[in-house]
């Protein structure tokens, strides 16, 4: 039986480091900042593999590869949108096992989900459920 080879790992540029997601920030004007900076702080905490980025020009978070957003177009608060990767893969039927007892998650597609928090105060009574939710994503890419 042949062993599996490793993932890649994400290629190095300028914009997949906290030094670029930290100037992105300090140039970003959004109405829902706060947020967005205490959404890149939960998403950093919830496992210390995860590394952050600029993809499209927004936070984005890393293990291997891309799996996380933040979606800074979102209409009724502040979004994130959860994907496995920028390659298609095998799914189980239904798509990636992740425990949402309290439905924050959107299915969008198969591999793709996107969770929206009003505010701040939305966001903090679901943060620990959030948390959850990426460390079983990130345990799928």
């Amino acid at each position: 039986m042949a062993a599996k080879k490793p993932k890649p790992a994400v290629r190095n540029t300028a914009a997949d480091t906290t030094r670029a997601v930290d100037d992105l920030m300090r140039a970003l004007e959004h109405p829902r900042k706060e947020e967005i900076e205490a959404i890149r702080a939960s998403v950093l905490a919830a496992d210390p593999a995860i590394e952050e980025g600029v993809k499209w020009n927004a936070p984005s978070f890393r293990t291997t590869e891309y799996f996380a957003t933040v979606n800074l177009r979102e209409k009724k608060g502040i979004g994130i949108i959860l994907q496995l990767g920028a390659k298609a893969r095998e799914l189980p039927p239904g798509g990636p096992a992740v425990e949402d007892p309290e439905r924050l998650l959107k299915w969008l597609a198969r591999d793709r989900v996107m969770a929206v928090f009003e505010g701040m105060e939305d966001f903090r009574a679901r943060q620990a459920a959030f948390e959850r939710i990426v460390r079983q994503w990130i345990a799928q890419v």
